[in-house]
Parts: structure tokens; sequence; C-alpha cells
């Protein structure tokens, strides 16, 4: 598998090989689908709150004395079944949403996303970035001579802060660290372009050599 490399100023250079364990995986969908509803999920912040029968304001005195009223047996008002009282098996607000996957698992969907992704084109390369300081205008001009794409994953080996700065006003553009690579992402976007020495982060980070 092959992807088109570019320079640092946005001219296409050549092709590059990708590794074929990453990016000529099995592409499993059940396993992307599971990665991305864990993401969903652990990012998932419960607010809608219902207060029980013990926990709503309301006295726990008797309503009515139990015999010769003609109305049913009634205790306090802050049963479920009057308005007003607490709500049976309502929403809580300390749910636990959260999922786990095995970690051979999670890289299995990690690999096997980007192979998709690699299948249709959508990776491509990039030599490194030359501005010596952060400008939103620079970047610009070397996005307009990228494939086009509304969602751009830019994958970076380690900290840049002069390249982050430039990109992160810009909608539809996002940076990540290699080693922080998730299925989630790489899904979400239409292109996603290596930077540098990612590639061979990518392989460290997720690759186990015996």
């Amino acid at each position: 598998m092959k992807a088109n490399l570019y320079t640092a100023d946005g001219t296409k250079k050549g092709s590059v090989d990708l590794n074929a364990l990453v990016f000529e995986a099995k592409v499993n969908l059940d396993l992307m689908h599971r990665a991305v509803v864990m993401r969903l999920a652990n990012a998932r912040n419960p607010i809608a709150h219902t207060l029980t029968r013990g926990e709503v304001s309301y006295s726990t005195k008797k309503m009515f004395r139990q015999k010769g009223t003609g109305n049913a047996r009634r205790g306090a008002r802050s049963t479920n079944i009057l308005r007003g009282g607490g709500v049976t098996h309502g929403p809580r607000n300390d749910r636990n949403f959260a999922k786990m996957m095995p970690k051979k698992e999670r890289r299995a969907a990690l690999f096997s996303s980007l192979s998709a992704r690699a299948k249709d084109e959508k990776v491509i390369v990039m030599e490194g970035f030359k501005a010596k300081a952060p400008k939103t205008k620079d970047f610009m001009t070397l996005l307009s001579k990228l494939p086009e794409a509304k969602q751009y994953l830019f994958v970076l080996s380690g900290k840049d802060e002069v390249f982050e700065k430039s990109c992160r006003n810009i909608p539809g553009v996002k940076t990540i660290l290699a080693n922080y690579l998730n299925p989630f992402d790489v899904l979400k976007s239409d292109k996603i372009c290596f930077l540098g020495d990612a590639l061979a982060k990518v392989e460290e980070t997720f690759l186990t050599h015996k």
C-alpha cells in the first residue's frame, strides 16, 4: 500500500510505502463500531436527575387517618403515585456509562480503520511544516495545496506548538499525537495526514515486536 508524499510547502513529491501490518489489516466493521461506541459512551456526561421519595421536599406525615374517610389508604405525600412525589426508576446523574475493550481489540480496531482509510486513498504523508512562528494565513496557504477535504486529521510524532497554533482556529482541522491515534478520530476524518516521523511513531507505539 502506498500513500502520496507532499513536501513542507504542499508540493506533491512522490509516494511512500505504508506498513502492511497497520494499513493492510482486515477491515472489521464490528470492532470499529464497538470502538466508536466506547469512545462516545466514555465521553458521556449524565445530566438528567430525578429525586426519589426519600429526597423530595415533602413531609413524611400521614396525609389522613387510615379509616373512616372513604379515601384510599394513603401514607406520606412523597409517594411516587402523587404529583410532586418521588420518581421511581428515573434517570440519575451518577449513572456510569463507561465501556471497555481489550487492548488487542482496540489495536485491531485502529488498524482496521486506518486500513479502510488507506484503501479509499484518504491517507497522505507530509515531510514537515517549515513555519518558524504560528501563523494561520501560512497554514491556510499550505492547506489549499493539499487534497481537498471537509475534515482533516494531522497526526504528529510529538508536540509541535507552531503547527498546532497555526491550525487550531481553522474549522474542520484537528491535530493529534501519533500515540493517541484512535478509530473515532480516524473514521471521523475525510483525510489523514501523517506529518514528519508520525508514521514511524505509530509503528513504534502500536506494533508489538517480539
